[in-house]
């Protein structure tokens, strides 16, 4: 493999930077994730030792670069059932349906949102080449509306806008219960459970913020549909931040186990157990389009097997 080697000196007005941010600035093309993963393998030397990836860089420090190219994951199109709500020349607002993995990763070589984009949108040279054109994720269980960018200074203007929390996301979910208060805000910091690395946990040792805001939309019986908008987008964030508060999603296993046992009426227990995915769903998305500034805004439906459910169980 062909070696890779680079290098660069922080300059008196780079201060107070973190490392990943200073090299995804630095190295055009890489996202901040990517960046990270060469941090932890201790590719990234500064002064000559490893460091963490949230370092923040001092005037006058050395930090190399030094790993063997890897040939990303051969990418093929794939005729998957993904609906571009909107594309231009930059960029494309997509609804991913629910069971669809973002991207290649461990265990997951097809079948992705990539793979789909690749057939809908053609070939797509911005942000890591691995996951290219990927701004930010969905859960695999979750469907809804995602931006993707299509050249990197549009990869580059989005993350920007998720970085600074100036990307309005707005959810909708079904959860078990009434929520009290009946619009309120959940503030608490997320981190991987240190008793199953499958899930995330409020009481993790290490954390980070993360900010959800809800409101009730209508009641459905035992259940209660919720408008959700979220500050932060960590991982599972929605799903644990209502579980914790008593209000698992509907269809949630991981976080909420299977609760149809505790429902009385029995075509409601029937409903539950003919759904097969998680109810909750990417409703809208606004942010600032990376060419002209403009703001934009998208919304998506509910989609069939959402809507069906509802009316299910509504005898």
């Amino acid at each position: 493999m062909e070696e890779l080697s680079s290098r660069w000196i922080v300059q008196p007005g780079e201060v107070h930077i973190r490392l990943d941010q200073y090299l995804a600035r630095h190295i055009t093309g890489t996202s901040r994730s990517q960046v990270q993963a060469w941090i932890r393998a201790a590719e990234i030397l500064v002064n000559g030792a490893r460091t963490k990836t949230g370092y923040l860089v001092r005037p006058g420090d050395e930090i190399i670069l030094h790993r063997r190219a890897e040939p990303p994951p051969l990418l093929r199109p794939e005729q998957l059932p993904v609906t571009v709500i909107y594309q231009d020349g930059d960029l494309a607002v997509i609804d991913k349906p629910a069971g669809m993995v973002c991207h290649v990763g461990a265990g997951v070589r097809s079948g992705t949102l990539v793979n789909a984009l690749l057939h809908h949108l053609g070939p797509i040279e911005a942000g890591d080449p691995v996951r290219p054109g990927i701004v930010h994720r969905l859960d695999k269980l979750s469907s809804g509306l995602m931006v993707v960018a299509k050249n990197n200074p549009s990869h580059q203007a989005l993350s920007r806008q998720f970085q600074s929390r100036r990307v309005s996301k707005e959810y909708l979910a079904l959860v078990y219960g009434r929520p009290t208060p009946p619009a309120g805000t959940i503030d608490l910091p997320l981190g991987r459970d240190p008793k199953n690395r499958k899930k995330m946990s409020v009481h993790a040792r290490r954390s980070r913020n993360a900010v959800t805001h809800y409101a009730v939309e209508r009641e459905y019986g035992p259940w209660t549909l919720l408008r959700i908008r979220i500050e932060t987008g960590r991982t599972h964030q929605i799903r644990v931040h209502l579980a914790h508060k008593g209000h698992p999603i509907v269809g949630d296993k991981l976080y909420g186990g299977n609760r149809s046992r505790t429902l009385r009426l029995a075509f409601l227990r029937e409903a539950l157990e003919h759904f097969q995915r998680v109810f909750l769903h990417s409703h809208r998305l606004e942010f600032h389009h990376p060419s002209s500034g403009d703001l934009v805004s998208f919304t998506s439906p509910l989609p069939s097997e959402l809507e069906d459910f509802l009316k299910s169980i509504q005898q």
